[in-house]
């Protein structure tokens, strides 16, 4: 990978964490595992094609978004 390309999403390391709350158009806090940090994030084009349901209490796995703003569900565990 030269300098000009971003990483691809399979590049990215997963984190784990919990949903703590559901918001509209489907947004979700979530409660990150290793430093209990709760950050928003929002379900993956997959996830919403395939009409995956995500439920408060669920244990998700999720790309950071390297500025810091969101995170991106990547699947349930």
């Amino acid at each position: 990978m030269s300098e000009n390309q971003t990483p691809s999403s399979k590049d990215d390391e997963l984190v784990s964490g919990v949903i703590i709350e559901a918001l509209p158009n489907t947004l979700f806090k979530v409660k990150i595992e290793p430093d209990e940090k709760e950050i928003l994030a929002y379900l993956s084009g997959k996830m919403r094609l395939n009409r995956i349901r995500v439920l408060v209490g669920d244990k998700v796995s999720l790309v950071l978004d390297p500025y810091g703003g969101k995170g991106r569900i990547m699947r349930r565990l």
